[in-house]
């Protein structure tokens, strides 16, 4: 059948269309983020031009969290991985040396102009350290006499707190790293982010950028809005499961009074519950905490015989669909939880 040629013409465009939409989709980035927060405002930079690859789903815990095969083939095919630290994410510290090209780790933990804040001592974040993270220290040293190097590495700190590690569960360096619980440092990570992105996609760079700005604007009024739903309960003392929300609690002034653990991995042994339940009743806790990630047994046990009450904060967004709205639902939804728990 003969075409006519304005039938010719539009099929042509169509076909056109069509292969610069595929070539499109082919040129995007591989790129792979580590924990739904940080994965959230991945996806907010990259919209319009793919999306970015989820590792930890679910209710998986970093703290606990071991690659699949399949993960660490994507690590290995990556333009890019973002990840948080080694204090976060120690599962993937190995393989970003082993498996990834060179220049794909993007450790956002380091970017320049981020709000640090120091690991916690003192009160009840000290007293953890003395009695739970102390025999966790030991087993692991005992299974490794011959690591000289690492004697000698962490030997200056261990002269210092003698009989107790402050925070061997969170491995090493001096700073907190739950760093995207504070959104102003959410913005920052997320210039980092699109400049990166720049880097290996610049033909993408202006969209990038664009994207950027948007979700910078963005976390400003969520910033706000957090302020205001947050001011309220400013007083209200509280327990959290594991010590990872001061970033939250100073950006908003809240009244943390200490955690159930430093580290979520290890349980508090008996004396450290018999000091919880004593801090408890001292500071006239409102709430204790616990998170979806862990069971939270411990925490129905320490309010039973109190005044106060238990809720639940989730730092990594457990439940929330993965994409450029999760960081907002995740802080969202922690600060109603919070408001709820700690209302008068």
């Amino acid at each position: 059948m003969k075409r006519r040629p304005c039938e010719l013409f539009v099929l042509i465009v169509f076909l056109f269309v069509l292969t610069i939409g595929v070539s499109g989709a082919q040129a995007a980035p591989k790129v792979v983020a580590s924990i739904l927060p940080i994965h959230s405002l991945v996806a907010s930079v990259m919209d319009g031009v793919g999306k970015p690859t989820l590792l930890l789903k679910g209710n998986a815990s970093p703290h606990t969290f071991s690659l699949k095969p399949s993960q660490a083939r994507l690590l290995s095919q990556a333009d890019a991985v973002f990840w948080v630290a080694h204090d976060i994410e120690a599962f993937l510290e190995k393989p970003m040396e082993t498996l990834a090209k060179k220049g794909v780790s993007v450790e956002l933990g380091g970017t320049k102009g981020l709000t640090l804040l120091k690991y916690r001592e003192g009160g009840a974040w000290e007293e953890e350290s003395h009695d739970n993270h102390k025999k966790g220290h030991d087993d692991k040293h005992a299974k490794h006499d011959g690591h000289d190097d690492h004697e000698k590495k962490h030997g200056d700190k261990h002269a210092k707190h003698d009989d107790h590690d402050d925070h061997a569960g969170h491995a090493h360096g001096e700073h907190d790293m739950h760093i995207w619980l504070d959104p102003q440092n959410a913005r920052i990570i997320t210039l980092a982010i699109a400049e990166k992105l720049k880097t290996i996609d610049p033909a993408n760079a202006a969209i990038y950028e664009a994207n950027a700005k948007r979700l910078a604007g963005r976390l400003n009024t969520l910033s706000e809005k957090l302020k205001t739903k947050l001011s309220p309960i400013k007083s209200a003392p509280f327990f959290v499961f594991h010590d990872a929300y001061q970033y939250l609690e100073k950006r908003y002034g809240l009244n943390g009074v200490g955690s159930i653990t430093v580290s979520p991995e290890r349980k508090p042994g008996a004396k450290r519950v018999r000091e919880l339940r004593a801090k408890i009743k001292k500071s006239r806790v409102d709430c204790v905490f616990s998170e979806p990630q862990f069971e939270p047994a411990i925490v129905r046990s320490l309010v039973a015989d109190s005044n106060a009450k238990s809720g639940v904060l989730d730092p990594l967004g457990f439940g929330i669909k993965p994409g450029p709205n999760g960081y907002f639902e995740l802080m969202e939804k922690m600060a109603n939880s919070l408001a709820r728990c700690l209302a008068a």
